[in-house]
């Protein structure tokens, strides 16, 4: 029987496949709900919000954010087919109502037109973004004027980092941003209203980031 970290680097973090990434996305929906749900405390979803979840995974968060979502719609997008199933398979409810859908696409280059969300999240994928710069500038498109975009992680570079939680960053080369680091790259990518929320004894970051309208920015 394989062990959870063996489990883990056969499933592949940064690109779940094989039964040990299906495995795994399982896993990840029960160790990721705490930090998500202490994230989804600084959102109001509205009944007829447009919602995306970038890096969906195991589409657990895409469940938690339908279950407020009465009138609008939920989109998960994953660049693992894995993800993309895991996901279907368990929201095939909210799936077949027609009130979700999942989609196999990459953060570099959103399948959705300009403006299309008015509000968005990741939970857990940012480490692994290409061009986490660009990446940010892709999301902001994507995101509606008065929109807000959710950046969820459980580490983020800091003194209180533990021995693991430093050699993980290491073996899966994590991008892992200070506060401050991340305050810069939503500033480049064009974000405002900026707010950073941290938890106390743990390492838990989210960053939230807001879109203006061109007339708005020129106030």
């Amino acid at each position: 029987m394989k062990t959870q970290e063996e489990v883990t680097r056969i499933g592949n973090p940064r690109k779940p496949e094989g039964t040990e990434g299906e495995e795994m996305l399982e896993r990840m929906n029960q160790s990721h709900y705490e930090v998500t749900g202490w994230a989804l405390s600084y959102w109001e979803i509205q009944e007829d919000d447009r919602v995306l979840d970038i890096g969906c995974g195991g589409g657990a968060t895409l469940h938690r954010m339908a279950e407020k979502v009465t009138s609008g719609h939920v989109t998960g997008v994953d660049y693992s087919d894995v993800s993309v199933e895991t996901s279907r398979r368990n929201n095939e409810k909210n799936i077949s109502s027609g009130k979700m859908d999942v989609l196999e696409g990459s953060v570099e280059n959103l399948p959705f037109a300009d403006d299309s969300f008015d509000k968005i999240i990741t939970v857990e994928s940012f480490y692994f973004w290409p061009d986490p710069q660009e990446n940010l500038k892709e999301v902001r498109r994507v995101l509606k004027a008065g929109g807000t975009f959710l950046l969820v992680a459980d580490i983020y570079q800091n003194g209180n980092l533990t021995e693991r939680e430093k050699e993980n960053i290491r073996n899966y080369h994590l991008f892992n941003p200070t506060k401050e680091e991340f305050e810069q790259l939503f500033i480049n990518a064009g974000f405002t209203d900026i707010q950073i929320h941290t938890r106390k004894g743990e390492n838990w970051i989210c960053v939230e980031g807001g879109k203006r309208s061109a007339a708005q920015q020129q106030e």
